[in-house]
């Protein structure tokens, strides 16, 4: 039945696009799994044969579209350009840990954008889950649920044990039927830029999310300064198709350079006109490339790594923009000091000094005088012919700066039995000297000369050190192992208000240090 909307208007009903929202670790992937597992039709053998950040569940014989991307990058970056991506938001919140920093960012996102929601109260199959507790905390935020008298729409579920799924589809459907959603479909398509990448095998591939309109093969495209013709289409299960249409996701391949998450698309009548609007959009923006990421209040400071990048043209500087951006860590991050088009030069390895930076370069050269130059400044030079190698060695850069992996090797323990020098039997010393030569027995495992030492007072920890001199009948060794007597010189790392006595017992261990990557 056609709503009001759609009367008279030539607009067609059209499914609900929605963002599920909340704080890491309360459940949102895990719930579009279960709906994915449970809600998504299968149109060939194999499934769904792709992750391409958007898919369509259908419920009671009607579709749902939800977006599926990482720490709702997409959702952020169409938001900041004042586009509205999504119909319906769902807010899931842990029922056992409540509202949280991020949950509280997600509720002003939601209002911001305008759109109705509902809250989906998670894993209630936990023990020490209080669903009140969290009606209670949303109250205090301003979310008032309907069971305390609000409008906003609760559903208590379980991802893990699927319960709840079905109930939380039922209302969003509820929720995108009073919100009357049409959109003309006899139109050029017009939509967003869901994600980017480039693939090794098809080139660039952009995930795009069809607003209003057809999307068909052949058509020219238009997005920010990116253009493409659709050489291929597919839709989230990997198949390939002829139309997308309003609310459809979809796979296109045929792009001359990336388009940019967030950004808007339209399919123009020509080539030419797709290159005007382009070239229209560079001009406004040069200044969008290797923008910095932006850093929340009370997010840890990171390590930095700054970056020179040179290229063969315009649009290879476009596309390492878009493919440095898909390198995430919370410990380092990178900053591109200076870019620009050509071989790399002189100058390039001057400014790479000066800043302490690293140079990438993309289907560009060295000069042999300027690379031996480089060398004896200890500055690292990447060049590479491949998008996905150079994003390799930037990574590779970047990992340098991690703080290795500490990892404890126990190796023994030793009963103290005796004192020799610069120990104290009692409890407090008054200050522990740098050294103290003490007798004792390997009870477990063995001891080795160079090995760090924890020691243990009635299983408390209360000094460190090294074990810098082991001795056995009087003589120097090694190791030594369990069952023996030994002598150990304990050089202390760190200032102690005890001193080793009596009693105490000696843990001895290795530290490995493992690098790690990003």
């Amino acid at each position: 039945m056609p709503n009001k909307k759609t009367e008279n208007s030539g607009l067609v009903s059209r499914p609900p696009v929605v963002v599920i929202l909340g704080h890491v670790d309360h459940g949102k992937t895990s719930i579009l799994d279960k709906i994915r597992q449970t809600h998504v039709a299968e149109k060939e053998a194999g499934g769904i044969t792709q992750h391409i950040g958007a898919y369509q569940a259908e419920s009671k014989g009607r579709k749902i579209t939800f977006l599926d991307t990482p720490g709702h990058e997409a959702f952020s970056a169409i938001r900041s350009r004042g586009a509205k991506v999504a119909d319906v938001a769902v807010l899931v919140i842990a029922a056992e840990e409540g509202v949280k920093p991020q949950t509280k960012e997600a509720i002003a996102i939601i209002k911001q954008a305008e759109i109705p929601f509902v809250v989906a109260i998670n894993k209630i199959d936990k023990e020490n889950a209080n669903p009140q507790k969290v009606r209670q905390e949303l109250a205090e935020n301003d979310v008032m649920v309907e069971d305390y008298g609000g409008t906003v729409p609760v559903v208590e579920l379980s991802a893990k044990k699927n319960q709840g799924i079905d109930s939380l589809l039922e209302i969003i459907l509820l929720l995108s039927e009073m919100e009357e959603l049409a959109a003309p479909m006899q139109t050029p398509a017009k939509g967003l830029v869901i994600e980017s990448h480039l693939d090794s095998r098809r080139g660039l591939v952009a995930t795009l999310l069809v607003q209003e309109g057809e999307l068909k093969i052949g058509d020219w495209v238009s997005a920010g300064p990116a253009v493409g013709k659709a050489k291929s289409l597919e839709d989230f299960t990997g198949k390939a198709i002829r139309v997308a249409i309003a609310s459809q996701p979809c796979v296109m391949v045929g792009w001359e350079l990336a388009p940019r998450v967030g950004d808007t698309f339209e399919v123009v009548t020509s080539s030419a006109e797709a290159r005007k609007i382009s070239a229209a959009s560079t001009q406004l923006g040069p200044g969008i490339l290797f923008s910095e990421e932006s850093i929340e209040p009370g997010e840890p400071a990171k390590k930095i790594v700054n970056i020179i990048v040179k290229a063969d043209v315009q649009s290879s500087l476009e596309a390492i923009d878009q493919v440095l951006k898909t390198i995430k860590s919370e410990e380092v991050g990178y900053r591109v000091i200076n870019f620009g088009v050509g071989n790399i030069s002189d100058a390039d390895v001057k400014n790479a000094r000066a800043s302490n930076a690293a140079i990438v370069g993309f289907h560009v050269s060295i000069d042999p005088g300027i690379k031996q130059a480089a060398e004896r400044e200890n500055i690292k030079i990447a060049t590479n012919d491949i998008i996905y190698e150079l994003v390799e060695g930037v990574r590779s850069v970047m990992s340098e700066l991690l703080e290795p992996e500490i990892r404890r090797i126990p190796l023994g323990k030793v009963k103290i039995l005796a004192l020799f020098k610069g120990g104290d039997s009692s409890p407090r010393s008054g200050g522990a000297g740098k050294t103290q030569i003490v007798g004792g027995k390997i009870v477990q495992g063995k001891a080795v000369r160079g090995a760090l030492i924890d020691v243990l007072r009635n299983n408390l920890l209360i000094m460190s050190g090294r074990l810098s001199q082991l001795q056995q009948s009087k003589a120097d060794i090694t190791e030594a192992a369990e069952g023996f007597e030994v002598g150990i010189r304990f050089d202390v790392l760190k200032k102690s208000d005890y001193s080793i006595a009596v009693g105490d017992t000696l843990e001895i261990y290795q530290e490995e240090k493992i690098k790690r990557s990003i």
